[in-house]
């Protein structure tokens, strides 16, 4: 059964949040209301209720009568994102593989999959985004742990690969749509090894070649 629909606030942070991640604002851009209520066909209201949302994840921060500026994320940071989500994601994620998932989420998985490889295909990075960020929330899901699922949600949005255009551009992006493939095919097998392998891989992937970095340390253990 569906959930209510979001609420327009939601949509637009939804807009904003995948934007900042693809890279569409800059590191100290100055966003204004008026103006993204413009661009989204919606009152300033719902999109400076969506920016304190965004403000309170750290992704801006408020400027008195002028709107809010971009933060940057540093190195360090992305490094310590990649820290938590592998101490999160791996362990439970190996967990479910053990366990193995429902027919109905391996084929919903395997849909999603299937259209992130779509949209590497066609350049739609903020597609992209949503597509890698439902799948693997909800194969994380499994685990049965929702406060980690809420952590991991919050790191996806902190990370703000601003790499992925670059990536696009280099024709790599649908290595990394293909790695959801192989996840799910993990979890679909019951494979606990090699999910383990698979998701320290992708992790390292994403959040090291996505922003433009080196592999991480974590993924060369």
């Amino acid at each position: 059964m569906d959930g209510p629909a979001p609420s327009l606030r939601d949509q637009v942070a939804a807009q904003l949040r995948h934007a900042l991640i693809a890279g569409d604002f800059s590191p100290g851009e100055v966003l204004s209301a008026p103006t993204l209520a413009v661009e989204f066909g919606v009152s300033a209201t719902p999109v400076r209720e969506a920016m304190l949302d965004l403000a309170a994840e750290g992704h801006v921060s408020p400027i008195r009568y002028k709107g809010c500026r971009v933060t940057e994320v540093s190195e360090e940071t992305r490094r310590q994102v990649l820290q938590l989500r592998a101490l999160i994601e791996i362990p439970l994620m190996v967990e479910v593989a053990g366990r193995g998932i429902s027919a109905e989420l391996a084929r919903g998985s395997a849909d999603l999959a299937e259209q992130s490889i779509d949209a590497a295909a066609e350049a739609d990075l903020v597609r992209f985004i949503e597509l890698d960020m439902e799948l693997h929330l909800g194969l994380l899901a499994a685990a049965g742990n929702p406060i980690a699922v809420r952590q991991v949600r919050s790191l996806l949005a902190m990370t703000r690969l601003t790499g992925l255009k670059e990536l696009e551009a280099k024709n790599q992006l649908m290595d990394t749509a293909r790695e959801h493939h192989q996840i799910v095919q993990a979890a679909q097998s019951r494979d606990a090894e090699l999910m383990g392998q698979v998701m320290t891989q992708h992790l390292g992937h994403v959040t090291g070649v996505w922003a433009g970095q080196q592999e991480p340390e974590a993924n060369q253990r």
